[in-house]
């Protein structure tokens, strides 16, 4: 029986919360549900019925743990020993332990975050909501509001046990009390991604996972096209795949899950992600261009994730087709296809007219039978990430392909520094599925933020093991970020603001998905040119917000958006604030202009060109105004306006312009070689006779990157 309808004030009633709370959270989730009688689709009811299970479970463990702090706190008391030195009178402690977070410390004294930023501000550091601050400055920030810093709460709360653990034993010496041995932490312990713990009996076959690769345009996306009988290729923005994408196609009771990745070059980390999550490769290959740059790349990527490769000579319909061309090319990049005695399966095709189609998915299947592909479905699972991004209405989601085991509905699951449970799995038909074998590709709602697209998920014993093991490993990466970068005061951020000799066009990227924003980023830093950089300063996935416009504003950036929109009332911002935001949807667009504002930004290359010369050879003064030289052009022209170098023994003494020339009683324009002028110059009258006066222009051209 299908999920109904549900209105807001069954919800209400169901959790014991408000209808003005559960608005409020809907609001918060990008639901557009105004008023308590409004009806919630029934596509959505269990998503948002798994989001209200999930907070009301976090509000009773928090209150459960807040309860425990309590009792541990009276035993503290009732059993500190007297001579325990106490907190200054009236002044609340602030506990915390390792990297020290903005955020943290304001939930900690109970402020809003920009007033601990605020405060930061005027001690002249400068640190966003998420950035660490050392030791030093917390005590001093913490004394400021009127808190007592203290460093290492649980070492704290440790030393105060033993020290009720030792009195205890003093006042009962007869009883001895062994202290408990502590298990090793599983925040520190790795989800294991081998299969060596799988028995062989739990091992069952697996659909083969392949993976087209090679050069834009070659027609990867098509041909897959013509395998499942779809339209992809006509829904990608220019005809060019963007973003990793996988599909599942059934033939002979036998399935083969195929994962598409762009063959543009700016997805170069893309397709190796492809590649390392593959069993089979193949090449697909046009039969009029042969073998590209791209398609070299690309089969160095298989051959380096060591899976069998598999050549689809692509287009063979077309007059131009040349199969012998590509077979000189295998062999010229270490390959000998099967037509010329070697071992490498060479499949001529066509995606338009569908001629090869079924040679090459039985030569897929012939080689899935040789690798004897098995998994363990019974086993926790285990994914790569192939794609993640924000969607509105579903927070976080990822593309994951299923390696070994089984994912299901409530797992708790951990992928690199974010968690969660899984409160939905989509298939690739758009399908609500409860569980996800091995080789499926799959969409997951549940995640804590959006992961890097290529990391592996592993399921979890329990929520809470998978979210101090993301915590810990946050905390180390702000930790290393925080060596890697020192903090800036107020006046390195406006002396670098305001430093004109850095040449650099400074970048905010914002992307639909992690793997277009990293390939982006990967492009600009490629881009050829030791005269200007591009520095992107911040990057991250979803619309451009306020604080996009607001960064660029500051930093005197230019905002790109790829795939993505821009949220209401940033443009009104942007505009007030002078911040360009450019959007693309195609990556070639994007790094074009990015060159030619780099481009624009590189002063003119000025080339002098030589007009003319001419020898001073004798002086006039007249009764009014500076003094005219009598010249003869030796050589070239003379012109009003040119630059001009005035030489003695062959030093320069002065470089000005020609301000007017005259011929007998006449203003010209010009006097050429061979001729006799008068020829005054600006701000200069020391003229002496047989001095040299030089004559040139300054020719501007427009500079490059290379």
């Amino acid at each position: 029986m299908g999920v109904k309808n549900v209105k807001v004030k069954t919800l209400s009633d169901k959790y014991g919360v408000s209808t003005k709370e559960i608005l409020k959270e809907l609001e918060e989730q990008g639901f557009d549900i105004k008023s308590a009688s409004s009806v919630i689709p029934a596509d959505v009811v269990e998503l948002i019925e798994a989001h209200f299970d999930e907070l009301m479970e976090k509000k009773e463990r928090k209150e459960k743990e807040d309860k425990e702090k309590e009792t541990k706190a009276k035993a503290v008391v009732a059993g500190a020993p007297a001579a325990a030195p106490a907190a200054p009178s009236g002044v609340p402690e602030v506990h915390i332990k390792g990297p020290i977070v903005v955020k943290h410390l304001a939930e900690l004294m109970s402020k809003k975050p920009n007033e601990i930023i605020a405060s930061l501000m005027s001690m002249n550091i400068l640190a966003s909501i998420n950035q660490t601050i050392d030791q030093e400055v917390a005590t001093k920030l913490c004394s400021k509001l009127g808190f007592k810093f203290v460093a290492d709460r649980r070492e704290k709360e440790e030393h105060q046990k033993q020290q009720q653990q030792h009195q205890e034993q003093a006042q009962t010496p007869e009883i001895q009390v062994q202290a408990p041995v502590e298990e090793a932490s599983a925040v520190s312990a790795a989800p294991d991604f081998s299969d060596s713990e799988d028995r062989p009996q739990d091992l069952k076959p697996r659909a083969p996972v392949v993976t087209f690769l090679g050069h834009v345009d070659h027609g990867k996306t098509s041909l897959q096209d013509a395998i499942r009988k779809t339209e992809v290729a006509a829904g990608e923005a220019g005809g060019i795949t963007q973003h990793i994408g996988a599909s599942v196609v059934s033939l002979d009771g036998k399935t083969i899950t195929f994962i598409d990745t762009p063959g543009h070059e700016a997805f170069t980390a893309m397709r190796a992600r492809g590649a390392n999550a593959t069993d089979i490769a193949v090449l697909v290959v046009a039969a009029d261009d042969g073998f590209m740059p791209q398609t070299v790349e690309a089969l160095n990527h298989a051959k380096a994730a060591k899976v069998p490769i598999i050549i689809a000579m692509n287009k063979i319909d077309l007059p131009q087709a040349n199969p012998d061309k590509i077979f000189i090319q295998m062999q010229q990049n270490g390959m000998l296809s099967e037509d010329w005695g070697g071992d490498v399966g060479t499949v001529r095709v066509s995606a338009k007219t569908g001629a090869g189609i079924d040679k090459l998915l039985e030569r897929i299947l012939l080689e899935s039978e040789m690798l004897e592909l098995k998994a363990n479905p019974s086993k926790p699972g285990q994914a790569i990430i192939l794609e993640a991004q924000l969607e509105q209405g579903l927070g976080p989601t990822a593309n994951v392909l299923v390696r070994n085991g089984t994912l299901r509905i409530g797992d708790a699951v951990l992928c690199g520094e974010h968690y969660g449970k899984i409160k939905a799995m989509i298939d690739i038909k758009g399908n609500r599925i409860k569980e996800a074998g091995p080789s499926t590709p799959v969409k997951l709602v549940g995640l804590s933020g959006v992961p890097e697209a290529g990391i592996k998920l592993s399921v979890c014993k329990t929520e809470k093991e998978a979210r101090e093991t993301a915590e810990k490993r946050g905390m180390e990466k702000r930790s290393e970020s925080l060596v890697r970068t020192s903090g800036a005061s107020l006046e390195d951020l406006f002396t670098q603001l305001n430093n004109e000799k850095r040449n650099n066009l400074r970048v905010i990227v914002k992307s639909d998905v992690k793997g277009s924003m990293e390939a982006i980023i990967e492009s600009l830093k490629k881009l050829p040119s030791d005269k200007i950089s591009v520095d992107v300063i911040h990057s991250g996935v979803g619309a451009i917000t306020e604080n996009d416009a607001l960064l660029a504003a500051s930093a005197k950036a230019v905002v790109v958006g790829f795939h993505v929109r821009v949220n209401p009332g940033v443009n009104a911002i942007a505009k007030r604030e002078g911040v360009e935001i450019r959007l693309y949807s195609i990556i070639y667009e994007l790094i074009e202009d990015i060159v030619d504002a780099l481009e624009g930004r590189l002063e003119p290359e000025k080339r002098e060109r030589e007009l003319g010369q001419a020898k001073i050879l004798k002086i006039f003064e007249l009764s009014k105004g500076p003094k005219i030289c009598g010249c003869y052009v030796e050589k070239g022209t003379v012109r009003v306006g040119a630059k001009a170098r005035v030489v003695r023994g062959g030093e320069l003494i002065f470089n000005g312009e020609v301000r007017s020339l005259r011929r007998f009683q006449d203003d010209v324009k010009e006097v050429k070689s061979g001729l006799e002028c008068g020829i005054k110059l600006d701000n200069f009258m020391d003229f002496m006779e047989n001095d040299i006066i030089n004559v040139y222009e300054i020719d501007l051209k427009k500079s490059t990157l290379s």
